[in-house]
């Protein structure tokens, strides 16, 4: 997917940094992706260490991470991804709403593609209820249709708003792809709560954090995605077809720095490792202050070509670049003996 603030790009050099930083092997510590989005760090450590917790307070990310953190040993999927392809269309709740020709006039998807999504939705649904699907290949094929969809959706990027007309992308048919997971030999854990709130049942080794750097609400910008996860019934809103969404503190310049404070203060990991940018709401020299009042503190800095969710956006920002940096903590103050129940 195309997602704002992923660090697929990145993800080799978070890697280096952290391994060259945490003083054991990664195979004997328990890794946290706290802000974990559509889980690219996760996924990157889930073969390396000894388990990973991945949490995200967005449905739509829980699914995915469900799919490609929680689902670790092989399904045997594809006689279902092949029904699923050959369904008819069905004028359901995504066509009626979001999709071109339906009642509200919303252009996200092509005629076709709303019906195709209906129609697998409800199948998947189905199959959930009359118990012929597993939790696991449940969240599989959520996810498959979640990346299926976003594939041929009619946008610029997000879900901030639809184009005029069908673009080419997007009037092609939708056909569903297995999100394929990596298969490992342990269990791995996934959440869907706030990270301030989670943070104190939780612990491990390895803190990984990528809060939202700015205000734009992920909710807002990709509530369509939370739509075909949930399947539920509500009056879409305004001219885009909202639905209520949670609205972050981190996304508060009034409000980041006391959560951000909270969040360290009650971690419970040795290594505590912040990705964040230099057009971030909180600056270098907060983020600094704040995690060296817990420990000892350090900076990795990396310059790198930044995603654009409005390719209008900014047009005098100097080719686009940004910063990225990754502050480290080694905390100094933690308890003696670290929770541990569940595997956390």
């Amino acid at each position: 997917m195309n997602y704002i603030g992923s660090k697929h790009k990145l993800n080799p050099w978070i890697l280096e940094c952290i391994s060259e930083s945490v003083s054991i092997p990664l195979e004997n510590n328990v890794f946290c992706d706290l802000f974990a989005g559509t889980g690219a760090v996760g996924r990157n450590f889930k073969p390396l260490v000894k388990k990973v917790i991945a949490n995200d307070i967005e449905f739509y990310s829980y699914i995915l991470l469900k799919n490609y953190i929680g689902n670790h040993a092989s399904l045997g999927f594809e006689k279902f991804i092949e029904e699923l392809n050959l369904l008819p269309g069905k004028k359901g709740f995504i066509y009626e709403n979001y999709s071109e020709n339906g009642s509200a006039g919303r252009l996200y998807f092509s005629e076709e593609n709303g019906q195709r999504i209906d129609a697998m939705r409800h199948q998947i649904e189905r199959w959930k209820m009359e118990k012929k699907i597993q939790e696991e290949l449940y969240y599989f094929l959520l996810a498959s249709l979640i990346e299926s969809a976003d594939k041929v959706a009619n946008t610029a990027s997000v879900y901030g708003a639809y184009l005029k007309k069908i673009k080419k992308s997007a009037a092609k048919p939708m056909v569903l792809e297995p999100a394929i997971f990596t298969t490992t030999s342990s269990s791995h854990l996934v959440f869907q709560e706030d990270a301030n709130t989670l943070i104190k049942k939780i612990s491990g080794d390895i803190l990984y954090l990528d809060p939202p750097y700015n205000a734009r609400q992920y909710g807002a910008n990709y509530h369509l995605l939370n739509t075909i996860a949930k399947y539920d019934t509500f009056v879409p809103q305004g001219k885009t077809g909202l639905r209520s969404y949670e609205k972050s503190k981190y996304c508060k310049k009034g409000e980041v720095t006391k959560s951000f404070e909270e969040l360290i203060k009650n971690a419970q990991f040795r290594w505590v490792f912040l990705s964040y940018n230099n057009e971030g709401l909180m600056t270098e020299e907060e983020v600094k202050t704040i995690m060296k009042r817990y420990g000892n503190y350090s900076l990795k800095t990396k310059k790198y070509q930044r995603f654009k969710a409005d390719k209008t956006e900014n047009r005098n920002h100097k080719a686009n670049a940004t910063f990225e940096y990754l502050h480290i903590l080694e905390k100094t103050n933690l308890p003696s003996k670290k929770r541990r129940s569940r595997g956390v």
